[in-house]
């Protein structure tokens, strides 16, 4: 089904947003969520877990900007979705990554019946502390429509008292932008391949629809390869995109009952994985607990994946250490997949791009530059993107760690971040500010 462009501004200007409500449908969130919710629904379904939203940019005092009887009532109005018909139709019948019903018909019956579980809101220095609690194939769901709500309220609330035509002139730069944005990349081969990462921290869901339609019509069906955000997939008739991330392996560890099952976690994750899903859809995420000891430590069946997801750290360096890796296991890195994923904008896609093409595979998941780059286009930069998370902080009462190629990106009480840090031998690591 393909719906018609809206005209933002003027929708913003004539409703102040009160008749959108953020977040539209349960499938509006990011296809990998789906597929690690059908892998914990098998794997590990009585498994209870804390999330909690976590905003690494202090500065933007979340509490001070949104209203929160308005946030309740976003939370609330999600709490009451269900799949439509057609939504369920779409997930059960529609082919994903070259399979069809890639969705089993008992987690399909669980999705038809879930109603998100409740959440528990507080203020405190500025902040909203937002968790969610319950068991992890239910909780876990509440992640991307949590960051979404807490965005676009933010967006709201910047552009509340903006005019008319105040509106048209900001709506227009950023389309711009965007669209200059897009007009660099076609500069690049042929061969560049890259989808939009954008849902977890978009300026609006109407902006995402946008630039997702504009990178369409500029990049076509070869190099933009689709959307993660599965409600615009549907929409939009293209593809959905996404694999697994960092929560799998978390929760795994959490539960880890002693240290050498805590070194195996990352690896049992996968394990679980290996035995759900092939082709591109076999792709590690190495970065957890520090790619160097992951890939040194991983089992040889991992080297015959598709590629490998670099999400921290110097990129450059990631790729670089994958390649060696798939070298050192007797694989062709020409056969293997790079997806890059981490805080990108144009200038880093191309460069990467030309030191990696023809080297391996080389793929790009843009995410918040791309739906949410309204830099510099209001007084006090107020509608800059920050760095917004909402993580999985404890599995059966036991606190969960991140350790990640960034130090800046740990999370998880102090004394669990050394634990974890000798335990899968992380030494010195070089700091990278987090922007978004």
């Amino acid at each position: 089904m393909i719906t018609p462009t809206v005209d933002i501004a003027t929708r913003v200007y004539n409703h102040k947003w009160k008749i959108d409500p953020i977040v539209r449908s349960l499938i509006d969130t990011d296809f990998y969520k789906l597929l690690m919710c059908q892998s914990i629904f098998r794997n590990r379904p009585d498994t209870n877990v804390q999330f909690q939203l976590i905003n690494r940019t202090k500065s933007i005092r979340l509490a001070d900007i949104i209203d929160e009887s308005e946030l309740r009532q976003q939370l609330d109005y999600v709490r009451g979705l269900s799949l439509s018909r057609g939504e369920s139709t779409w997930l059960r019948g529609n082919t994903f990554y070259g399979k069809r019903q890639m969705f089993r018909p008992d987690f399909m019956e669980f999705l038809e019946n879930l109603q998100l579980p409740p959440y528990r809101l507080e203020k405190k220095d500025g902040q909203y502390e937002l968790t969610f609690e319950g068991k992890w194939p239910e909780v876990m769901l509440w992640e991307i429509p949590a960051l979404a709500i807490i965005m676009e309220l933010r967006s709201r609330a910047v552009l509340n008292d903006m005019g008319r035509f105040e509106l048209q002139v900001l709506y227009a730069r950023a389309m711009t932008r965007i669209w200059e944005k897009i007009e660099e990349l076609r500069k690049l081969s042929p061969d560049l391949r890259i989808a939009d990462f954008g849902t977890r921290r978009r300026h609006s869901f109407l902006w995402q629809d946008w630039c997702v339609q504009a990178m369409i019509e500029g990049l076509g069906d070869t190099r933009f390869t689709g959307t993660s955000n599965c409600l615009i997939a549907m929409r939009r008739d293209i593809e959905a995109i996404g694999t697994n991330a960092h929560e799998l392996p978390m929760v795994y560890a959490a539960l880890a009952e002693n240290e050498d099952a805590l070194r195996q976690a990352p690896y049992r994750v996968l394990a679980d994985w290996h035995e759900e899903h092939d082709g591109n859809l076999r792709i590690i995420l190495p970065d957890t607990y520090g790619t160097r000891n992951f890939l040194e430590h991983a089992p040889d069946w991992l080297a015959g994946w598709t590629g490998i997801r670099v999400d921290s750290g110097d990129p450059a360096e990631g790729a670089e250490r994958a390649i060696a890796w798939w070298t050192s296991r007797g694989e062709d890195p020409r056969d293997k997949l790079i997806i890059f994923s981490d805080g990108l904008d144009v200038a880093k896609i191309a460069e990467l791009f030309h030191r990696f093409h023809g080297r391996v595979k080389v793929s790009f998941g843009w995410g918040t530059l791309l739906t949410n780059d309204f830099r510099d286009l209001v007084p006090d930069n107020q509608l800059a993107p920050f760095s917004l998370v909402c993580k999985a902080v404890a599995a059966n009462g036991r606190p969960t760690v991140k350790l990640s190629d960034n130090p800046e990106k740990a999370t998880g009480p102090k004394d669990q971040i050394e634990r974890y840090k000798q335990v899968f031998g992380v030494g010195a690591q070089r700091s990278v500010a987090v922007e978004v």
